[in-house]
């Protein structure tokens, strides 16, 4: 068998897409940078800083900047990169664009909510900087389509936050699925099933913390008083922040399900669903979906459930490739192919769980850094990439909010054009949706 790097060099990506066609294939660590890179992280409460932190294991890099909007998380985070480093940033900043403006940074981290990463992201490319930027790259599909116009026209060097990508175990099962042997496959299950998050009760408004900027936090979404419910963390169940479950591991998931199936663009899209498990609490988004993407000669299904954790293969999360002969299972601890037995019989040998090195973003990392040295494009997630499947996760939310079975071609809905709404976002005064 051809190894890894031959196998997905040589694979072809079919042109057609959502109006993208993205670059498949991943790339593993070169040889390590060593110019000094001097980072500045817009967002650091949560994942922010986990990526902050991976960036700090790197001794040519350099933390100079710290944004958020919550005083007492960026408190809280220089002493934490003091303790990392030694030394606090020597900017905090509670207003992102300070830190566009600082001349002296060289790459931007943009750890915030899925609303704000279309604006930061463009700002920081037209700034000359790099960025890395959490996913799901946009939060809309418009946003995705200026998001990977500007890091092109700007020749920015953009790693999107789908470590998966520089996981070496995901790429392997890639090249198994790709070598035949499990033979016709009919379907991709693709399954998320959270047990750890609980139900979010519903309270009442009150008044914004001491200390958050909360109108900074709004940026571009609608005015709405403070709730705690749609801050940090739990934003990622409200419409207009973010799109729940489907973008949050779903672009992680359904991006293998393509890769591995080397396709692009579904005929149709469908999706049923709701709060069937909390059906009186806060959040707007179903914790429980299903939506079929339709392709010639199979479909991929994404399955998800907020509360509960029995997936799918005893899993509570990854992808099922199912084929004649045998079904490969893919998540983060590894993959394994389960043979098919017909009648006693099975048509295939069994292959064991193949483990992961659980290096995923320490990889993707070391990869950003190889290539913001080399002046690469071409990163493991690039924005191409990263744009698609935020792109085909969106695709599913909208079916789910418009409960109609929608047909795509690659930039518009052809069969309900008032679907095609949710394309692009509206944004509040006095925020404008940048023009690339």
């Amino acid at each position: 068998m051809a190894t890894r790097r031959t196998f997905l060099k040589n694979t072809a990506v079919t042109a057609a897409g959502l109006g993208l066609a993205p670059s498949m294939a991943g790339k593993l660590i070169s040889s390590p940078a060593s110019d000094r890179i001097n980072i500045g992280v817009i967002g650091c409460n949560g994942q922010g800083f986990s990526d902050l932190s991976t960036f700090l294991e790197n001794p040519q890099v350099e933390c100079i900047a710290l944004c958020d909007i919550d005083e007492s998380v960026l408190n809280r985070r220089a002493a934490d990169v003091e303790r990392i480093r030694g030394k606090k940033p020597a900017n905090l900043y509670k207003d992102w664009r300070k830190v566009i403006d600082n001349k002296d940074i060289n790459l931007v981290i943009v750890g915030t909510p899925d609303h704000w990463h279309c604006l930061q992201m463009i700002s920081a490319c037209e700034a000359g900087k790099d960025v890395f930027c959490e996913k799901p790259l946009g939060n809309s599909i418009e946003e995705c389509n200026l998001m990977v116009k500007a890091a092109r026209r700007y020749k920015s060097i953009v790693q999107v936050g789908q470590w998966q990508r520089s996981d070496p175990h995901w790429l392997d099962a890639v090249e198994y699925i790709k070598s035949g042997q499990l033979g016709k496959i009919r379907l991709v299950r693709v399954f998320s099933y959270q047990g750890w998050c609980p139900t979010i009760p519903v309270v009442p408004d009150e008044p914004v913390p001491a200390g958050v900027d909360y109108d900074m936090w709004l940026g571009p979404a609608t005015k709405r008083p403070f709730n705690r419910n749609r801050f940090h963390f739990t934003f990622r169940w409200f419409w207009d922040y973010a799109g729940g479950l489907m973008t949050d591991w779903g672009v992680h998931l359904l991006d293998f399900a393509l890769f591995g199936m080397n396709v692009t663009t579904p005929k149709s899209i469908m999706a049923m669903g709701g709060k069937y498990g909390y059906p009186d609490d806060a959040c707007e988004t179903p914790d429980t979906l299903q939506a079929i993407y339709e392709f010639d000669g199979f479909n991929i299904l994404w399955d998800h459930a907020i509360g509960i954790d029995d997936g799918a293969y005893g899993r509570n999360h990854g992808l099922g490739f199912v084929g004649e002969n045998g079904t490969l299972v893919v998540d983060r601890s590894g993959w394994e192919v389960i043979p098919e037995v017909v009648n006693r019989k099975a048509r295939m040998e069994a292959v064991p769980l193949s483990k992961g090195t659980g290096q995923g973003l320490r990889n993707h990392v070391k990869n950003h850094l190889d290539c913001i040295v080399s002046r690469n494009p071409d990163t493991n997630t690039s924005p191409e990439i990263g744009a698609h499947i935020a792109k085909f996760s969106q695709l599913g939310n909208i079916a789910y909010r418009t409960g109609k079975k929608l047909v795509w071609d690659g930039t518009k809905f052809t069969n309900d054009t008032d679907a095609n709404k949710y394309l692009i976002p509206n944004y509040r005064e006095p925020w404008k949706l940048p023009r690339v």
